[in-house]
């Protein structure tokens, strides 16, 4: 796929998705919000993809939104009728917040590799991957309560549940900078790696190990582990009972039990 702002690349089977605009700081403009959301449902619904890597090109992952695009809202709700001028932003809104969304929708496993520095839009994006991964020299902030703003794209709904309600807090009110050490510390990553190289490597061999899982079981825990978050353990506990119900008997778990008996590696279809 062409993409303006991404540059997409599919590995086997995992899908590289790369912010584009080095010369930008890997700003999110408007092109780039679209193409995220485009490019995230191309790798839910192509069957070849099992697993999908989020990562960027440059010396930083994101700056975060664009400012030029931050102007724009703002001058959007300065004319006209002011009723119709914020019902408008609050659409624009929603449509930031399904860019975000589109990633935790997506039903293959997107796995972030950060390096540089991660701010405001950029935590955001992140949050809503399954697993994030750094390196030393990478840093992460909440910058928009620096310029008068409330975060209103996923990050203070996304980022309690991951490194807790108390630092959620912390980081949202202060904007203070998260180098890498300290966000695995935190929970914020699983794992930081020394370098970039490493970082790069060690994020493809986890998505190869992934990829050569059942497509069908790795698709039942992302909803499961996202559903569960979401719902009381009762609830959870029912629906992945429905679930199983009705997926637990297929090709995959014939494969996985004959590739035991044969002693070799499962080849499940995609």
């Amino acid at each position: 796929m062409h993409f303006e702002t991404l540059d997409v690349r599919l590995d086997g089977a995992v899908a590289t998705i790369a912010l584009n605009r080095p010369d930008k700081a890997n700003a999110m403009n408007r092109t780039m919000w679209d193409e995220l959301r485009t490019a995230m449902q191309w790798a839910d619904d192509t069957p070849a993809i099992r697993v999908a890597v989020l990562a960027a090109h440059g010396k930083l992952f994101t700056a975060g939104i664009d400012l030029a695009m931050l102007d724009e809202l703002r001058h959007a709700v300065a004319t006209g009728c002011a009723g119709r001028a914020r019902e408008q932003l609050r659409r624009d809104i929603l449509q930031l917040q399904a860019t975000i969304t589109a990633v935790e929708r997506c039903r293959k496993p997107v796995l972030a590799a950060i390096h540089g520095a991660c701010i405001g839009g950029g935590v955001d994006l992140v949050t809503a991957c399954d697993m994030r991964y750094c390196c030393d020299g990478a840093w992460f902030a909440i910058r928009e309560i620096d310029v008068g703003l409330t975060a209103d794209v996923g990050t203070l709904q996304r980022l309690p549940g991951l490194i807790g309600e108390g630092m959620a807090r912390e980081l949202a009110y202060t904007g203070r900078t998260v180098q890498g050490r300290e966000a695995a510390g935190i929970r914020l990553v699983n794992r930081c790696y020394d370098d970039a190289d490493s970082l790069r490597a060690g994020v493809q061999d986890f998505a190869r190990s992934m990829a050569a899982k059942s497509p069908l079981a790795l698709r039942g825990c992302k909803q499961m582990i996202t559903y569960a978050r979401d719902h009381t353990v009762a609830d959870a506990l029912d629906y992945v009972a429905t679930w199983n119900a009705s997926m637990l008997v297929s090709d995959d778990l014939e494969e996985a039990l004959l590739a035991g008996r044969e002693k070799r590696a499962p080849r499940f279809a995609d």
